[in-house]
């Protein structure tokens, strides 16, 4: 498979299926919204320039950074978007249990978390429209098809926001059963949303694999990126070893498959931009993994020379 195929395929899910993905969303903001608590936010009042400069790392650098890279490597329109709409997508509880494996801040990475959580319902929509538009083909992808702006933030500021508000609401006045649920809410869609999404794609898996090289390669490339952007923020920020770790994870694991559903759901199933968010919601576990090998590695080597 070539670019422009990539570029020119589409993966149509029909009604009911684009409503068990809106569904999808819906649960898990809502679980997410049931677990954030004041004391997540911690860092705001103690830390005020790690817990900003962390945001604006993941909210803007990241962007920032992904269409520098897509220019430099002239990526094909589809390829470019579906990295540019995971960089707009905020961070994902995954974030935090590498944080925790690798021995980094994990207060420091729930608060980022939380913070993104929250400031995404808002940001989100706009901000896959803002950079989109910064890369020519992007911008140029994006007017070929029928695509209302206005209706696409409408829509998917009410999918975050909505669920995310009541789940607020509903944590702080009833906490023991919004923690007892919260669990189950999450897994619930976290399920609905992996089989919806390997019941569109399966049919065009061959077409797919035949690119593998296309997806797999700037994906590799985003997410290594996005770990060297996030420590590198930790050094400007001067956090301390544990704080740096959670700000590369922070910046360098994405809510991809947040980014899967406005594609398929919003974006007309763009099927190269697709491909590269749900190719990014396997490989940072394959990265995340070997992150907090190679931190734990360290930990060893300085233990040793102690």
């Amino acid at each position: 498979m070539d670019a422009t195929t990539l570029d020119q395929l589409t993966i149509t899910l029909d009604p009911s299926s684009q409503a068990m993905l809106a569904g999808a969303i819906i649960i898990m903001m809502f679980a997410i919204a049931l677990g954030l608590k004041p004391d997540h936010f911690s860092f705001l009042k103690t830390h005020r320039r790690l817990f900003w400069g962390g945001l604006a790392a993941q909210l803007i650098g990241l962007p920032l950074m992904t269409i520098g890279l897509a220019a430099v490597l002239s990526l094909p329109p589809s390829i470019a978007l579906g990295m540019i709409v995971v960089a707009a997508c905020p961070g994902g509880n995954v974030s935090n249990f590498m944080t925790y494996a690798a021995r980094g801040d994990t207060a420091y990475s729930v608060s980022l978390t939380a913070g993104s959580s929250l400031v995404a319902a808002l940001w989100t929509p706009a901000a896959i429209l803002f950079w989109s538009g910064l890369y020519g083909p992007t911008a140029d992808l994006l007017e070929t098809i029928e695509f209302n702006r206005t209706v696409f933030i409408a829509q998917t500021t009410l999918m975050l926001a909505a669920p995310l508000a009541l789940g607020m609401v509903a944590a702080h006045f009833k906490p023991h059963a919004a923690e007892k649920v919260r669990g189950f809410l999450a897994l619930f869609g976290a399920g609905v949303l992996a089989f919806v999404i390997l019941r569109g794609v399966t049919d065009f898996f061959p077409l797919l694999a035949a690119g593998w090289a296309l997806i797999l390669i700037p994906v590799a490339l985003h997410n290594g990126a996005a770990f060297a952007l996030g420590a590198g923020a930790g050094r400007i920020l001067r956090a301390n070893d544990a704080q740096r770790r959670s700000l590369t994870f922070e910046v360098g694991i994405q809510n991809a498959g947040l980014a899967v559903v406005l594609l398929l759901s919003q974006l007309q199933g763009l099927g190269g931009a697709a491909a590269i968010a749900a190719a990014w919601g396997v490989w940072h576990f394959f990265s995340g993994g070997a992150m907090i090998a190679l931190f734990r590695f360290f930990d060893r080597q300085k233990r040793g020379v102690s």
